[in-house]
């Protein structure tokens, strides 16, 4: 018996000792899976009002080419009013406080991307939403910085060459850094940015200018 034994513990061991670089290496982990921590998410301040990311804080002199929904579209195209590329360079703002969770090339299609995390209250609850800014041709940020509502985060770009020069803005109930489809039927997750910016203005109509 204790023959047995002294040859199954070898045994154990020996696979113990050949696996065990496999079983600690530590594996990379998509972004769309790295969930930030209890911590982390309380440590987000807590936005007190949303303004739109082009042109005025509340939307002026900025149009919205195709809009969330339209053509399964799963955020809005937000243009210069000069159309074509005359907004090539604009700066875009951030929507609210939050944190910066991606701020790099997307992928195809994509170019640059910056996603940050924000939270809020509503009716007394904390929630979080993400704000989704596509298609930029300058990065003004990293990932883990903390910004501002109304803050420059980037800078209007064209995809890669991919397009007329353009914003893709959406916003989403996640708080994984996921890139996504861009266009998609089923919109579970994905809301309606500018429905959202104006029901969380917290400003009057007649209150323009960015905050400096």
């Amino acid at each position: 018996m204790s023959i047995l034994l002294a040859f199954v513990l070898s045994f154990v061991a020996t696979i113990a000792w050949r696996l065990a670089p496999e079983l600690l290496r530590r594996e990379h982990v998509d972004l769309a899976f790295q969930i930030p921590s209890p911590l982390e998410l309380a440590s987000l301040p807590t936005a007190t009002r949303f303004d739109f990311p082009l042109g005025s804080e509340n939307g002026a002199l900025a149009y919205n080419a195709q809009r969330f929904t339209e053509n399964k579209h799963l955020g809005d195209d937000l243009n210069g009013i000069g159309g074509e590329n005359s907004d090539l360079g604009d700066p875009i703002y951030c929507v609210s406080d939050g944190r910066v969770l991606f701020a790099r090339e997307g992928g195809p299609g994509w170019g640059n991307v910056i996603i940050v995390l924000h939270a809020y209250l509503e009716n007394g609850e904390r929630k979080f939403v993400q704000s989704y800014y596509g298609h930029c041709e300058s990065i003004l940020v990293n990932a883990g910085d903390e910004v501002r509502r109304g803050q420059q985060i980037a800078t209007v770009g064209t995809g890669g060459g991919r397009y007329f020069a353009h914003l893709h803005f959406e916003m989403r109930e996640f708080i994984t850094p996921f890139i996504g489809p861009g266009y998609r039927q089923d919109t579970h997750c994905w809301i309606d940015g500018t429905a959202f910016i104006n029901a969380h203005r917290g400003a009057p109509e007649e209150d323009v200018g960015r905050s400096k």
